[in-house]
């Protein structure tokens, strides 16, 4: 893994989850993280409930968002066009500015895995 300090750089500053949490303290947990709930992420996401959870963070604030599937690789075509496969376990990063976004990282679980290693 990558010294502390220059890990921190990509380190979200909130995580946000649904009601249920706890595939979202799974993902806390190397984070040293504590989820909030939000109630949209439970099930039924969409782009205009997605970009209220970023509304109130400056530009290029880091936010976990964990939640399910499908909506979370729909709501990744509703904000940047790409249409992806997201496994259980996999990471998408996308940078939002100004209600669009554009899709900068796509990892599976096994990619998570090596790169922890």
């Amino acid at each position: 893994m990558r010294d502390v300090p220059e890990a921190a750089r990509y380190m979200p500053e909130g995580v946000r989850c649904g009601p249920a949490r706890p595939p979202a303290r799974l993902a806390c947990q190397s984070l040293r993280a504590e989820p909030t709930a939000h109630d949209p992420l439970s099930g039924g996401l969409h782009r205009d409930e997605a970009l209220a959870v970023l509304e109130g963070h400056d530009d290029g604030a880091r936010l976990l968002l964990v939640g399910h599937e499908p909506d979370f690789s729909q709501l990744v075509h509703d904000l940047t066009g790409a249409r992806i496969e997201l496994e259980k376990g996999g990471v998408a990063a996308v940078c939002v500015g100004s209600g669009e976004g554009q899709l900068s990282v796509l990892m599976r679980p096994r990619e998570l895995e090596i790169m922890a290693d």
